[in-house]
């Protein structure tokens, strides 16, 4: 199931970790996991889960639990960094950050069709990421100003263009990427979108019906600029 995630278009990605993190000992678990449940209802392709604060333990329980979520559904789990806890888990796959264990190594000691994917902030930097290592897909951001990462200059849909056009892998744009941007993105050549705001900043109530108005926006989208 794996490697046909990345085979869909446009591939969906939501990265958890936003605003509000999950933090052991406070209350937000339940809420966290009815945010992970409305996206695999929704079809999300990809949850990405990136929760820095809590100790391995609990980081290991959370995700066995978003694996629990997904079994059996087209949504893959992924975990920021920790190889070593997506393998315990029995997730998907690792988004793996600069000061991770080289794409080699994390090959070499996961199974088959784990999916294995880095971030790259600018042209040069995918390029060289790319060049020789055995990923599946790149993130490449922050294209537009984001409010999860409010000190970061964005680098634009050209130099999305750029990136799409010099490496041979899907290329998902991250960083202030809404449903009405995603058309920018999508004609710039990315292969899909990668979110943390996207799914979270909402006033609705109906978080399953707001999760999946957003994938159905998303999808549309890129219909329209690829029909």
């Amino acid at each position: 199931m794996a490697s046909e995630a990345l085979s869909r278009r446009p591939v969906i990605a939501m990265v958890t970790g936003g605003k509000e993190p999950l933090v052991d000992g406070q209350d937000g678990f339940e809420e966290f996991f009815d945010q992970i449940s409305a996206a695999v209802a929704a079809g999300v392709d990809v949850v990405q889960v990136r929760e820095r604060n809590l100790p391995d333990r609990i980081l290991f329980e959370v995700v066995t639990r978003c694996v629990d979520l997904a079994r059996g559904s087209e949504t893959n789990v992924l975990v920021n960094d920790r190889l070593d806890v997506a393998l315990a888990a029995g997730a998907d796959g690792v988004h793996l950050r600069a000061c991770s264990v080289p794409t080699r190594i994390a090959r070499r000691n996961s199974p088959a069709r784990f999916l294995l994917g880095r971030s790259a902030h600018d042209l040069e930097e995918a390029v060289r990421i790319v060049e020789g290592d055995d990923l599946d897909y790149l993130t490449f951001g922050t294209v537009f100003a984001s409010r999860s990462k409010p000190d970061v200059s964005p680098c634009g849909v050209g130099m999305l263009r750029e990136v799409a056009r010099a490496v041979n892998l899907p290329v998902l744009a991250i960083g202030g990427v809404t449903a009405d941007k995603s058309s920018e993105v999508f004609r710039a050549g990315a292969a899909g979108v990668a979110a943390i705001g996207l799914f979270t900043e909402t006033d609705s109530s109906d978080r399953f019906g707001e999760i999946r108005r957003v994938v159905e926006e998303i999808r549309r989208s890129y219909s329209r600029n690829h029909a």
